[in-house]
């Protein structure tokens, strides 16, 4: 598996389950609000300093998503997809990539037809059983608690930037 990361490039995640608990909250006024994991965000955003892309691609539609993408820095936001190997190969043409640079990370069975495809699959601990058939990495957090930061920093360290990462962050 060490040598499959090497060349991801591209991390492709989904939202609710995966970035969140997969809880959504309405008030009466009909807003819609998710809580997202501060440690996956960090994750993603030193990641990102390193070369490494990053997509969103959701079944759901959300004003909450679209603006956790963009403090965090995350370009391709793909909502309401339901063909989600559509959307992957068309950022792989973006990206200039193949299914084998790309890995993915999701908890439900939507998420499969993207799995069957990438070099590298991750779930988070509660994700459902079929998906975990698919995975790589199986992560010991649950999805919205940790488990997209677990993902994304076992690519880094197997790649060699979590050292990087660590010394961009010292004292100098």
């Amino acid at each position: 598996m060490e040598n499959i990361v090497k060349n991801i490039e591209l991390i492709v995640l989904d939202v609710d389950g995966t970035l969140t608990d997969g809880s959504i909250y309405i008030d009466n006024n009909g807003i819609e609000t998710k809580a997202f994991n501060v440690k996956d965000g960090f994750a993603i955003v030193n990641a990102r300093k390193m070369g490494i892309n990053f997509a969103i691609i959701t079944g759901r539609t959300s004003l909450v998503v679209e603006k956790r993408a963009r403090e965090l820095g995350i370009k391709d936001l793909y909502q309401g997809i339901h063909n989600k190997i559509e959307k992957l190969d068309e950022l792989l043409a973006k990206y200039n990539i193949d299914y084998s640079q790309c890995a993915y990370m999701g908890d439900d069975i939507n998420d499969i037809s993207a799995m069957e495809k990438v070099a590298f699959v991750g779930v988070p601990a509660d994700g459902v059983e079929e998906v975990k058939n698919y995975a790589h990495f199986i992560s010991t957090k649950n999805g919205g608690k940790g488990a997209v930061r677990e993902f994304i920093d076992y690519i880094l360290k197997n790649q060699g930037l979590d050292i990087k990462i660590l010394d961009m962050h010292k004292s100098n």
